[in-house]
């Protein structure tokens, strides 16, 4: 795929839009029935930890040839620090903490050791006086392909409708499930099959729109960074021809036509499962279809034509099919549509124009980038319909794309702004959830997408340190890549195990994989 959009564009854009440390090296030598699912809803009720070390690193560890920093933390800082190799017991590199630029560091007892010319392959740990040593650490070149293999494979283990053998899902492997007739909310007299797709959350639960969400922003990886994926993630569909991550979003594809009736094109808004006594009497849970909904239509419309255009060179048939059902969704809900257009009409309209050039579509996405005011709609809908709509080889108006690069340009160099005098690099307010961050790295990983550039580069790395245990608990955040788990510490569930955030991990790691090549 073309590395950069629109060159002619981002040009006229940019003309609109108007820390060093000393180091010293010494040496670099040397079958069940039951099943668990994603959450869709992360547990907010964290537990501190009665403690935390005072050096402060990404527990999986580091590529080979990138910036590496370490975080000092305490009363006092030392004026040295050692890097030591765990096989060897010996000190690979020293080096001396440095303050951040701004001086905010100090103030925090906060600085940051950078050892980045350290790049001998191995596990090391950090010691200094007084604050003891870190956790472990590698450095390897390939250090985050286990979790992003993982992170992608997510959605395979949450398969609702068929039996994952432990083949694939090894000790998550399941039975079918709730692969029973599902009955109208509105007419329990009548139902349809609606089994199949991604389970949400423990029980069951699916969401159109939580369903559309998360694949777009898994689409959005693919289309940015397709070279990242592969089609031997270790699911039923691999090998097949087709990466594995278009395989995954096809069978949630296949539910999401379950859930439109064909006779009007509505889209029925999700399935709800009930289970009375809890689960205990192994009876069949009852499972609901929640009425029709034009958000749902909406988003239905926005993630089948996305998938439509991305799909058409591995199957034409299948991708006209889908198609033609997010062409019927979105103009049902033109009929219906009770409210002034949003973000999720926007994204809808300009997948649909981009895929089939539909003149409708690009009045909904005219009129809606000519009246709202874009740096208030900071969300992945809203960076998804923008980028769809300056990356579409048809006719666009370069004033309205001009407008969709500044909001870019503008929401990065916020986050740059945040972030430039915290030694962390990345902002821990409480206000801020991960879901919030990895929603930064979607922002910096667009423009640096569009504008190559090292500080958006940088700044991506540097969540992914923090989501890795480079924070002020010590936790890492992406599940079972670190000594000091966020599933053993009180801060469960992980990234990966959340349904909505999991997809933004997987956008993060394809295109931090991909720069990890160089291209």
């Amino acid at each position: 795929m073309q590395k950069r959009i629109l060159t002619a564009i981002l040009l006229l854009s940019v003309i609109a839009a108007g820390c060093g440390g000393r180091e010293t090296e010494v040496q670099e030598n040397k079958e069940t029935v039951s099943f668990t699912s994603m959450e869709e809803e992360p547990d907010l009720s964290y537990e501190v930890p009665v403690s935390t070390p005072g050096i402060l690193v990404n527990q999986l560890g580091y590529m080979t040839e990138s910036a590496k920093v370490a975080v000092f933390k305490g009363e006092e800082i030392p004026e040295e620090f050692h890097v030591i190799d765990v096989e060897s017991k010996e000190v690979v590199y020293i080096g001396s903490p440095q303050e951040k630029e701004s001086g905010i560091g100090a103030l925090a007892n906060e600085n940051y050791g950078d050892f980045s010319s350290l790049k001998t392959p191995g596990i090391y740990y950090i010691e200094a006086p007084v604050l003891g040593r870190s956790y472990t650490f590698e450095i390897e070149d390939n250090i985050y392909e286990g979790i992003f293999r993982e992170s992608c494979k997510q959605y395979y283990y949450n398969r609702c409708g068929m039996t994952l053998t432990s083949q694939y899902a090894g000790e998550r492997s399941h039975n079918a499930c709730h692969t029973g007739k599902a009955v109208f909310r509105e007419n329990i007299s009548e139902g349809c099959d609606v089994s199949g797709g991604w389970h949400q959350d423990e029980k069951g639960q699916k969401d159109v729109v939580t369903a559309a969400k998360t694949m777009s922003v898994m689409m959005l990886s693919y289309e940015l960074y397709g070279q990242s994926f592969s089609d031997d993630v270790g699911i039923p569909e691999s090998g097949n021809g087709v990466p594995d991550i278009l395989d995954e979003v096809r069978y949630e594809a296949e539910w999401l036509l379950k859930m439109q009736d064909q006779t009007t094109g509505a889209v029925y808004s999700g399935v709800t499962v009930y289970q009375q006594d809890g689960g205990n009497s192994g009876k069949d849970a009852d499972v609901y279809i929640e009425p029709a909904t034009d958000e749902a239509e909406k988003a239905f419309a926005m993630a089948m034509a996305k998938f439509s255009y991305l799909y058409q060179n591995y199957d034409a048939e299948y991708a006209t099919v889908c198609l033609k059902a997010a062409d019927r969704a979105f103009k049902y809900a033109q009929l219906n549509e009770e409210t002034e257009k949003d973000e999720l009409g926007f994204a809808a309209a300009a997948e649909l124009y981009r895929a089939a050039g539909q003149e409708y579509c690009q009045r909904y996405v005219t009129e809606y980038l000519k009246t709202e005011n874009l740096q208030e709609k900071r969300s992945e809908v809203t960076l998804m319909g923008g980028v769809t709509y300056i990356s579409t080889k048809r006719s666009v108006n370069i004033d309205l794309c001009e407008k969709v690069m500044n909001m870019l340009m503008d929401g990065t160099e916020a986050i740059l702004k945040e972030s430039r005098s915290i030694v962390y690099a990345v902002d821990e307010k409480e206000s801020k959830d991960n879901n919030d961050r990895l929603l930064d790295v979607m922002y910096l990983a667009v423009m640096n997408h569009i504008i190559a550039s090292q500080e958006y580069e940088t700044m991506i790395e540097d969540y992914l340190h923090f989501f890795l245990g480079r924070n002020e608990t010590a936790v890492c955040y992406i599940d079972s890549a670190g000594e000091n788990d966020c599933n053993n510490t009180g801060y469960s569930p992980g990234i990966m195990i959340q349904f909505e955030a999991d997809s933004k991990l997987v956008f993060m790691l394809s295109e931090v994989m991909l720069s990890s090549t160089g291209q």
